[in-house]
């Protein structure tokens, strides 16, 4: 018995460890990415064997280990953020993990492809609703192979994904029967009866990369737009006005000098929340003078400047309730700044669960009362996907969070989008590595719309990807300075991907409730057969 629990506590952690370490880590920055191809082969042989009544108790625990390493630079946001999202996955795993064993047992001949499946439907759905969360998708590990990334301009990531998980639900489905018959002649019986799916994998990721290939677009003669990029290295949240400050300092310093070393820079753009007093608030009322005086001193210096400026801000709006009273709304946003004026303004639509966004006070007033208490700061959620219009272009800004969701960003192309423009401010994580698994997502969404993402940030990772999901340029993390770049704007082609969405994910998830109920049905009828096979005796 003791054995049997070492085997599998071994399984399930060596898994975890090879899974984190395929995605951006403390151990490599860039991320091990050919583990992902081998990671889950122990968790899967794992699954393959273990009882039923344990299987919820060994998925729990893989979805909290597993997300506890990956995301482990949650910590320093706080000690219930590490807390929180492992807990979720271990939820998560522990519904999963009986739905893969039941695959095992109803499907002995094809059953890995079952388990592929529910697997896939599993990525998918744990990206919806209010504790919508990408990190962590199997194919985001592959960020660094552009000929593999632009296959999700035409199934999004979760080609990819299915891609990268095959060789571990087959090799692992391979070993599970051989130790039925631990002999040479068992395993070449388990690869003689797998060596067609063994095969034709291989076959599909030739066609794979040679279709990788063709989907590459000539970018030469496309048009460019140089924007510089300024990354200040101050996360303005930390010490108030003084933090504002410095981080004001720091990002004029940084505009002045990009322009004066190019002229021919046509748009700036600072981070998420790189100005955080709200600008036309403090412009309107002056109820507040040393963030009145701030407000001042940046249209000073938007005034003076020749070329729009896009920047993360604190907007917050006054309205009126019923009962006639001014109620203040905060929200995450962008604003495109033409000398002193607000030109648009983009509100953040798809907020971060916990930390930014929880409708549930009134169900969970505890938790709600918790996160208020840990100076949480909650935001309003934005209704509107504006596409901004300067330097000649058209472009949307996803904010943070926003550019790792191929949804979102399908959204803002469709509605006439020619460049996405991520800012983001991933300096509380204190962690290349979480400013990396953020960077590797943003390529897929790049290679997704066939469209440009270009990122600044206030740590990292401050880049410019084009169209193929090639990274092109970036600036080093945690230093202060800009980056400028000769931004693609190409608008040929439009993918499948932004034409149908997340079509593939669907027609997965559809093939696992297909599947799950027959296996449910075949419980169900073996359960009656025996019952009527007692009745009879």
């Amino acid at each position: 018995m003791l054995r049997r629990f070492s085997l599998h506590l071994s399984l399930f952690s060596l898994s975890a460890a090879l899974f984190a370490l395929a995605f951006p880590s403390y151990l490599h920055h860039g991320g091990l990415y050919p583990l992902a191809y081998i990671a889950l082969i122990p968790f899967f042989i794992a699954v393959n064997r273990i009882s039923w009544w344990s299987g919820p108790i060994w998925g729990a625990f893989f979805g909290f280990l597993s997300y506890a390493l990956l995301n482990y630079w949650l910590a320093n946001f706080h000690p219930l953020a590490i807390f929180i999202v492992p807990v979720i996955y271990a939820g998560y795993f522990l519904a999963l993990v009986p739905a893969l064993q039941l695959a095992r047992h109803w499907f002995p001949r094809w059953g890995f492809l079952v388990q592929l499946v529910f697997w896939m439907a599993y990525e998918y759905f744990r990206t919806l609703g209010f504790l919508g969360y990408s990190y962590g998708i199997i194919g985001y590990s592959q960020y660094q192979l552009p000929w593999l990334v632009r296959i999700s301009s035409v199934t999004g990531v979760w080609g990819v994904s299915a891609l990268v998980l095959f060789p571990s639900v087959l090799v692992a489905w391979i070993i599970t029967g051989w130790t039925g018959n631990p002999s040479r002649a068992g395993l070449y019986a388990e690869f003689r009866r797998y060596r067609g799916a063994a095969g034709g994998y291989l076959i599909l990721m030739a066609a794979v990369a040679i279709a990788g290939a063709g989907l590459r677009v000539d970018l030469q003669d496309t048009p460019t737009v140089r924007m510089a990029l300024v990354q200040q290295n101050i996360d303005p949240w930390q010490g108030g006005t003084r933090a504002y400050r410095r981080s004001l300092d720091v990002l004029m310093r940084e505009s002045r000098a990009a322009l004066e070393s190019d002229p021919d820079i046509e748009l700036v753009v600072w981070s998420e929340t790189s100005f955080v007093p709200s600008i036309d608030f403090h412009r309107r009322t002056r109820t507040q003078l040393e963030s009145w005086e701030l407000v001042e001193r940046l249209l000073d210096f938007l005034e003076d400047q020749p070329v729009p400026y896009v920047l993360g801000n604190g907007d917050r709006q006054l309205r009126r309730s019923a009962q006639g009273d001014l109620e203040a709304f905060d929200y995450n946003a962008v604003l495109l700044m033409q000398g002193r004026e607000i030109v648009q303004t983009y509100r953040k639509t798809h907020l971060v669960p916990f930390t930014e966004h929880f409708p549930y006070q009134r169900a969970f007033p505890w938790l709600y009362r918790l996160l208020v208490e840990n100076d949480t700061t909650f935001w309003e959620q934005g209704e509107d996907l504006t596409v901004f219009e300067a330097a000649g272009i058209r472009f949307s800004t996803p904010i943070c969070f926003e550019d790792t969701f191929g949804y979102l960003n399908r959204h803002f192309v469709r509605e006439g989008a020619e460049v996405l423009v991520n800012l983001t401010n991933d300096s509380w994580a204190d962690s290349v590595a979480s400013a990396m698994q953020h960077m590797g997502m943003a390529v897929f969404r790049a290679a997704e719309t066939r469209r440009s993402m270009v990122r600044s940030t206030n740590g990292g990772m401050t880049t410019l990807i084009d169209p193929n999901g090639q990274i092109v340029d970036m600036l080093p993390a945690f230093v202060e300075g800009h980056l400028i770049v000769d931004v693609p704007v190409y608008t040929e082609s439009d993918t499948l991907y932004t034409g149908y969405g997340d079509w593939f994910a669907y027609l997965c998830s559809i093939a696992a409730a297909v599947m799950l109920g027959t296996a449910f049905y075949r419980g169900f009828r073996q359960l009656t057969d025996r019952r009527k096979a007692v009745q009879n005796k």
